[in-house]
C-alpha cells in the first residue's frame, strides 16, 4: 500500500468557480500517489464539492466554519502531515518539498508560509510585507498562510476549536503556550484579493487588526464575532 505523506485539506463555502482551478495547481506541485487532497464544503448545498471534476479528491460536507471543516477533513485524512489552505489561496512552487524539509527536523511540529496577495497595487504589497513582519514577531500566522502540521501532534492536541472566528490564531498560539515550534518559511503562498477588494481594503485592514488585537487581549470569541458581523453587514450597506 503507497504511503500517503500528505493530506491537503480545503475548507470551502461557495467556491464552486474556484474548486477545480486550486486542485490543478495542488496536482501540478507533485500532489501525486503521496498526497491526498480533500475538500470539505460547508453550504447546504454541497455546491463546492459537486463541481469537483477529479475523482481522486475526497469530497466531504459539514457544518458550516471553517474550524469544523479542517476538523472533518482531519478526521479521515491519511497523511503524516496535514496542510490546510484557503480555497482562493494558491501554494508556491516545492511546496511539498519544504514542507518535507521542515518536517524532518524534529524540533518542528508544523508551520507556515509567508503571505503573498495576487495583486500588483501597492497597497497590496505592502500589507502582505507588513503581514510578514507582524507574523514573525509574533510567531502566529493566519489560515490563509497555509498552515501545516503534524497529524499525531494536530490530533493529541484536539485539532482547531470550533469557534466563529480566530481559529488559526488559537491554534498557533495553543501550540507556542506548549512550547512547541513552528516554522515560517519565506515562500509565499498567494491568496486573493478579492476580500479586501469586496469590502474595502481600509476598511479589512482597520477590522482585522481590532479583532487580532482584542482577541490577544483577551476579548471572548463571542463578543469578537457579534462585532464582526455587525461591522461587515455595515461594510455591505
Amino acid at each position: 500500500m503507497d504511503i500517503t505523506q500528505f493530506s491537503v485539506i480545503v475548507p470551502a463555502l461557495h467556491e464552486s468557480d474556484k474548486i477545480n482551478s486550486l486542485i490543478d495547481q495542488i496536482n501540478s506541485l507533485g500532489c501525486n500517489k503521496g498526497c491526498e487532497i480533500i475538500v470539505v464544503d460547508g453550504s447546504r448545498e454541497n455546491d463546492t464539492v459537486k463541481a469537483i471534476r477529479n475523482k481522486e479528491v475526497i469530497k466531504l460536507g459539514s457544518e458550516r466554519g471553517r474550524g469544523k471543516q479542517m476538523n472533518a477533513g482531519a478526521s479521515v485524512a491519511r497523511g503524516e502531515i496535514l496542510i490546510f489552505i484557503h480555497a482562493d489561496t494558491e501554494l508556491p512552487l516545492g511546496a511539498f518539498t519544504k514542507i518535507n524539509s521542515v518536517m524532518e527536523q524534529n524540533k518542528y511540529v508544523g508551520g507556515a508560509f509567508s503571505l503573498g496577495i495576487k495583486s500588483e497595487k501597492f497597497l497590496y504589497k505592502l500589507l502582505a510585507r507588513l503581514a510578514s513582519i507582524r507574523c514573525r514577531l509574533t510567531r502566529i500566522p493566519y489560515g490563509d498562510q497555509a498552515i501545516f502540521i503534524r497529524r499525531d501532534y494536530f490530533n493529541r492536541i484536539g485539532g482547531y476549536r470550533e469557534i466563529s472566528l480566530m481559529e488559526d490564531v488559537e491554534l498557533m498560539r495553543r501550540i507556542k503556550h506548549i512550547g512547541k515550534k513552528i516554522c515560517l518559511l519565506p515562500d509565499r503562498v498567494m491568496t486573493s484579493a478579492r476580500r479586501w477588494d469586496e469590502e474595502g481594503f481600509v476598511f479589512v485592514l482597520i477590522r482585522n487588526t481590532i479583532l487580532f488585537t482584542l482577541y490577544i487581549l483577551g476579548v471572548s470569541v463571542e463578543k469578537l464575532a457579534r462585532f464582526y458581523r455587525s461591522e461587515y453587514r455595515g461594510s455591505r450597506t
